[in-house]
């Protein structure tokens, strides 16, 4: 007999400074997919779920797929439906004996009762299958890791590329270590580190002459030599107002727990030797708008991309403070993905194709962020269902369903509307609705870093710009109460160095 395994997807990264709530309609906005359905949709993709059906396959394992669930970063997860989704899981260990269990998990999800929800969500999980049965995890490189989730859990990986193109290499990891596990030839356990900061690791970056890629260069070699089963590194989450804020590492060992604590130490120290190093660099907003506009006509796009207002790491998406700025600029032939006002949308559908509206656009949830209401004349272009194959590095040729989407036409710009909050991380958000990306002399998007996947292979050059919505890279005016201190950059630290002269001089961020 094959054996069982339990494979589960629950991701959300609490953006806690969010006043929006996230519950049932959130996920279904994202996804949330039960049973059979996780199989029928995910078979033959590019993605974790992906993975581990390969994975599935290839080692024989009967594979129970209870939930596969994702919302856009927002606000703290209800906590009925955090108590409804897990029970999902559990009862699922509960129906059959188990032997292992693979979990797809964000890392840093919040709850209404819940500082931890990955953490409490492993708990639970491990009463359920007992302490003999493995449990992998892969997570986001942005994960919050905690001592409970290292506590229920064997074994750690998380993704290792930001934008996220390896989601699916990472699955197959998990699940080899499992089935490794499984047949008892290993027995991984692990062991947590983290520095005193609240942000760092260029926050996980990995573009060139980023300190990440050579942190992760370190854990491959830790990993290749036999000292490691697993070496993660995650940049952590600053959006999180938590005791366990910010990078660290984790270390999966084949119990060996004092080799797991030298190599959390050693990581931990290297993250701190580069604490100030950031590859972000912005432009002004108009300035940005002055550079798009003298360029244009000049073949491929200009990508001007808001960090602020990023959907992804829970901003709100409705700021107007770019739209604003482009419009003054009087930019042609550009594409904006895109402003998040359901109310709009359903005007414009109601108005048909072709209509001029005259309406209140985004700036809804909080006006001080980003840029508040924008009355704007457009006429509707485009009407889609939201509905398309993501076919992007990010996106793995899987199906997604973003819900009613418009295009207003304002001035000689194509502003997408959306009634679903997501950030642009692939082309096919632009083009499933009927604009052609590669014909555009400017694209602006909210995202701060996701978008390269798809879009900087198209563009003729980048721009970042911070427009002071609730993402803005000042986080150090957030109000944050509950991380743990001290911790820099608030406090003065005193912690070891000496592993971090490799790395040259870090440079100030910009």
């Amino acid at each position: 007999m094959g054996k069982r395994v339990l494979y589960a997807e629950f991701l959300h990264e609490t953006n806690t400074f969010s006043i929006r709530r996230t519950g049932e309609q959130e996920f279904r906005q994202g996804r949330f997919n039960v049973g059979t359905e996780v199989p029928r949709i995910y078979t033959g993709t590019h993605t974790a779920a992906g993975a581990a059906l390969e994975a599935a396959a290839r080692y024989g394992w009967t594979l129970d797929t209870p939930v596969s669930a994702e919302a856009t970063p927002s606000g703290r997860v209800l906590q009925s439906f955090f108590d409804a989704t897990v029970a999902r899981i559990v009862d699922a260990a509960h129906a059959a004996p188990v032997s292992g269990v693979l979990m797809h998990l964000h890392g840093s999800m919040v709850t209404e009762e819940l500082e931890d929800g990955d953490g409490e969500l492993l708990a639970r999980l491990r009463a359920a299958v007992g302490p003999s049965v493995p449990i992998m995890v892969v997570v986001d490189v942005h994960a919050t890791v905690t001592e409970l989730m290292a506590n229920h859990a064997n074994g750690l990986i998380s993704y290792r590329t930001y934008p996220h193109v390896d989601m699916y290499d990472r699955t197959w990891q998990a699940a080899h270590l499992l089935e490794r596990a499984m047949a008892g030839t290993i027995h991984p356990q692990i062991t947590v580190g983290r520095a005193p900061l609240l942000f760092g690791c260029d926050g996980g970056r990995t573009l060139n002459g980023s300190p990440m890629n050579q942190l992760l260069d370190r854990a491959n070699q830790a990993e290749q030599s036999g000292e490691a089963l697993v070496v993660s590194i995650q940049a952590g989450f600053s959006s999180m107002d938590v005791p366990d804020i910010g990078p660290s590492v984790a270390v999966t060992t084949d119990g060996d727990p004092a080799t797991g604590q030298r190599l959390a130490q050693v990581f931990s120290e290297l993250i701190w030797a580069t604490r100030d190093f950031s590859s972000i660099s912005f432009t002004p907003l108009d300035e940005a708008v002055t550079l798009a506009r003298a360029g244009e006509g000049a073949g491929r796009p200009l990508i001007i991309a808001d960090f602020a207002d990023n959907p992804g790491a829970g901003a709100y998406g409705d700021g107007t403070a770019l739209l604003a700025a482009m419009l003054r600029g009087g930019l042609r032939n550009a594409i904006l993905h895109a402003i998040y006002d359901p109310a709009v949308v359903k005007t414009a559908i109601d108005a048909g194709i072709g209509s001029q509206i005259d309406v209140e656009l985004g700036g809804k949830t909080d006006p001080s962020l980003g840029g508040g209401p924008l009355r704007v004349q457009g006429m509707v272009t485009r009407i889609s269902n939201g509905c398309f194959i993501a076919y992007g590095p990010m996106g793995g040729g899987a199906p997604r369903n973003e819900g009613p989407t418009v295009v207003l036409r304002i001035g000689d710009i194509d502003v997408v509307v959306a009634s679903s909050n997501n950030q642009a991380n692939d082309l096919g958000q632009i083009s499933s609705v009927g604009l052609d990306p590669m014909r555009a002399w400017t694209i602006a998007v909210k995202s701060m870093n996701h978008y390269r996947a798809a879009f900087a292979p198209i563009s003729r050059a980048i721009l970042e710009v911070d427009t002071g919505a609730l993402c803005t890279r000042n986080f150090l005016a957030r109000p944050y109460q509950h991380i743990r201190r001290p911790i820099y950059p608030f406090d003065s630290v005193e912690y070891g160095e000496q592993h971090g002269a490799q790395y040259g001089e870090p440079h100030a961020e910009q």
